[in-house]
């Protein structure tokens, strides 16, 4: 028989979630987090004394669910904390029932693989925080770490957005500051650090780099921050088809890509100890 009152269920379930999590379940310590999309990245990062990965396929969209194959050789490779995006595509952060299917499933395979945490992130129509569809994916994730990705740079409200989140027990949040990237939103930062009010941690991320970290972390007053501090590295392909080149990439860079450069994230690693010491 179907629920004559699927509304007032769903009013009422959420409800009780958020009544649960209004006492924050961790504290967040300084973190240096790499951006990855490889096992050889997750080696640099590991080299260059990074904190954390967050591992993603599909960077050129901003990051997509990788493989369980990827999962499971980069928990093996780095031994820091490995956060997982869960993101069945690019694109928009609207997602059809199917998909909401899809990242449940790819939530637990990401615990099953060592995961400490996950990456999600979910939409209204309107642009605002799909809050029904983001308890789904929190509750899958159990005891995990979960940070809100930069869905929250696309909400129509970022204050509103921000409380939202943090009424879910969310304890991390990913930005630009609604921005492009960073630079360009650190003032925006820096205010929904205020409003935080270390309730939850923002995170900047877009366009940080080893030559900007420092100065972007003192002005926005964050204690974690994001980055991919890749170099470029050249494929061994020796034969060359002038013709013919794959996906979004141009024949002048398809065989070129660019992996996290282990002296890079030790230049962060250093910047964000010496930010934080001044303070």
């Amino acid at each position: 028989m179907a629920d004559p009152c699927p509304g007032s269920r769903q009013r009422a379930r959420l409800a009780s979630f958020l009544l649960a999590t209004t006492v924050p379940r961790w504290k967040m310590p300084p973190m240096l987090e790499i951006c990855i999309d490889s096992v050889a990245s997750a080696k640099a990062a590991a080299e260059g004394g990074a904190d954390r990965v967050e591992l993603c396929a599909g960077l050129p969209e901003g990051g997509t669910t990788p493989s369980a194959g990827m999962i499971r050789a980069v928990r093996s490779a780095f031994s820091g904390g490995l956060m997982v995006i869960i993101r069945p595509r690019g694109y928009d952060f609207l997602f059809s029932e199917e998909e909401m299917e899809i990242m449940l499933e790819d939530i637990r395979v990401a615990r099953s693989l060592g995961a400490d945490g996950v990456v999600i992130g979910c939409l209204t129509s309107e642009g605002r925080v799909d809050k029904e569809r983001v308890i789904r994916l929190i509750e899958a994730a159990g005891p995990l770490d979960i940070t809100f990705h930069r869905a929250f740079d696309m909400t129509r409200d970022m204050g509103e957005a921000l409380e939202d989140i943090i009424g879910l027990g969310i304890r991390r949040i990913l930005s630009s500051g609604g921005q492009p990237d960073v630079p360009a939103g650190a003032c925006r930062i820096a205010s929904l650090v205020k409003q935080a009010a270390g309730r939850a941690s923002i995170m900047p991320g877009g366009g940080v780099t080893e030559l900007n970290l420092g100065d972007l972390v003192r002005a926005t007053g964050v204690d974690e921050i994001h980055l991919s501090a890749r170099s470029s590295v050249r494929g061994g392909m020796t034969f060359f088809n002038p013709g013919c080149y794959m996906g979004s990439f141009t024949k002048d860079d398809e065989y070129n890509w660019r992996e996290a450069d282990p002296a890079k994230v030790r230049i962060c690693k250093d910047a964000l100890n010496a930010a934080l010491a001044a303070r």
